[in-house]
């Protein structure tokens, strides 16, 4: 008996396959582990790849229980190999080779995965840097090619897949890394519960306005690597809309020619993704392949009020509808807000805000925001640290049980948020506690100053705890005219003048978040701002 929802990873495009999806999987380049299948697949030749990489698994030594690390060059393949892994009682561990070697080589020992799947890229580049990650696997597979002390495909083609497993409810699913802006991210571990009924699950129901319809193309483009990418893959297939549309990267070499073929009516991205397309969209008018849209979707980061305004207005639907979600890898979603264009369309400046989030998931989430010294609940309105309750929370760190166990208050999960709670529930963001500023919120003056500075593609404030906090600002040449820096923040908290740095020189994430920490260090600023840091 096949499920009403998407409950089991492992045997997901079994199921699928036995409910007779018809959704066509089309992939804006081939997948890296099967590049001969070309750009587009249906359901059943989804599965059978499943299927192959289970034997690929068994003839690499791989058993239930296991951990499989997966790190390789960003690519939907991440959720098929997780798919292979759970499939057979193993444990997926999804790393993004976005990460600093020195840092896959931390989460590689916390994990201790008996096989690695890898590319010859990363592979290599990281024994150049000093840390080869085959070090911290029991034995390493690379999918592309041959490097010296690694498997390659050709030495575990033709294995059977053994019959699949399914973990208890409870038990360790799967494992994907935080974003670590702040440092070395955290491996959360999610269960069938927690990743399969809990997110999955609720994208599964056709809702309003958010549901996949029959006659979608539902488009992403963001880091596979993210635990965000199984539940969307799971959530979105349940419903077979006509189409999945997979974009690999954000370069516009990729991704315009991906969307003219493939014109999306749902297109999810992460905001750093948004913002770089943002900048093209202001220079070309409008993009042919945006013409469809009817909704949009934004998760993983914050997103300016100018991103929204211009890719509603790059749609030629007559009411398209902007998604903004708020979470974390921990919990998955918290909060939601629609923005249309109206709701955009007051002028300039400080009126118009996406720090607004919405309210928290009816039935599924709960909110309150406390005092960071006391922890005890605030009044409605008054900004303090976020804290959750919901039934999706991980199960906790690999490695750090500890930093786990001390975000725990009773059943309440410190997010690390600085936010307000008003009387009807609607959360207003105010910042991250580790970079909370003396005065004003980082968050709000960088959405003032991307309404104001059209030259900036992206701003970034800085606390530190000797002076006024830094703006670090880049525009596309690393050039910023002061006086009109000067006229875009006569009216906001003091600041020092700004840093200015090319958009490539900003240290980022896989999901494309600043790593605010490791700017301080390239610009020289002090490491600690006023924040404790102790939430992250």
């Amino acid at each position: 008996m096949i499920p009403s929802k998407p409950i089991h990873l492992g045997t997901l495009f079994d199921d699928l396959t036995v409910r007779g999806s018809t959704t066509a999987v089309r992939l804006s380049r081939p997948l890296d582990i099967a590049p001969e299948a070309g750009v587009e697949l249906d359901v059943p030749g989804a599965r059978s790849l499943v299927l192959r990489i289970c034997g690929w698994f068994a003839q690499a030594g791989v058993r239930s229980g296991d951990r499989v690390a997966i790190a390789k060059r960003n690519h939907w393949d991440y959720v098929l190999l997780a798919c292979a892994a759970a499939r057979m009682g193993a444990v997926p561990v999804s790393l993004s080779a976005h990460l600093a070697p020195s840092t896959l080589a931390i989460l590689l020992r916390r994990s201790d995965p008996a096989l690695l799947v890898t590319d010859t890229a990363l592979l290599r580049g990281a024994r150049d840097a000093g840390h080869d990650p085959s070090l911290h696997a029991a034995r390493t597979l690379v999918v592309d090619g041959t490097v010296e002390g690694a498997l390659t495909l050709d030495d575990v083609r033709g294995g059977n897949a053994p019959p699949p497993r399914r973990p208890h409810l409870d038990a360790p699913l799967a494992i994907m890394h935080t974003s670590g802006t702040t440092g070395v991210p955290k491996l959360a571990v999610h269960s069938t519960r927690t990743l399969m009924r809990r997110l999955a699950g609720f994208e599964s129901h056709r809702w309003p306005i958010l549901g996949s319809r029959r006659d979608d193309t539902v488009t992403s483009s963001f880091s596979f690597a993210h635990g965000r990418a199984l539940a969307w893959t799971a959530g979105v297939l349940w419903l077979s809309p006509d189409a999945l549309s997979v974009i690999t990267s954000s370069d516009r070499a990729e991704a315009e020619p991906a969307l003219r073929l493939h014109r999306p009516t749902v297109l999810e991205a992460q905001p750093a993704t948004l913002a770089r397309w943002q900048h093209h969209l202001d220079e070309d008018r409008r993009w042919e392949g945006l013409q469809r849209v009817r909704l949009f979707v934004s998760t993983f980061d914050a997103v300016h009020p100018s991103t929204v305004r211009t890719f509603l207005n790059a749609s030629e639907r007559r009411a398209p509808v902007w998604m903004q979600g708020w979470g974390q890898s921990e919990t998955g979603p918290l909060t939601f807000r629609f923005f249309t264009r109206r709701s955009l369309s007051r002028s300039q400046g400080v009126g118009a805000t996406t720090r607004d989030l919405g309210r928290p998931i009816p039935g599924r989430t709960r909110l309150r925001a406390v005092d960071p010294r006391t922890l005890r609940p605030l009044p409605p309105g008054t900004p303090g640290l976020l804290f959750c309750r919901t039934e999706a929370l991980c199960l906790g760190y690999v490695g750090e049980e500890g930093r786990w166990r001390d975000k725990l208050v009773g059943p309440w999960w410190g997010t690390g948020d600085i936010g307000s709670i008003d009387r009807t529930g609607a959360v207003r963001l105010v910042d991250r506690e580790v970079d909370a500023l003396t005065e004003g919120g980082c968050l709000e003056i960088e959405d003032v100053v991307d309404e104001r500075l059209p030259r900036a593609l992206e701003c970034l404030v800085l606390g530190v705890t000797d002076g006024p906090p830094v703006p670090v600002v880049a525009t596309e040449d690393g050039t910023l005219d002061l006086g009109d820096w000067k006229v875009a923040v006569e009216d906001l908290p003091t600041m020092a003048d700004p840093m200015v740095v090319t958009w490539d020189e900003l240290p980022r994430t896989g999901t494309g978040k600043v790593r605010r920490s490791a700017l301080r260090e390239k610009l020289g600023l002090p490491a600690d701002g006023r924040g404790t840091g102790r939430w992250t």
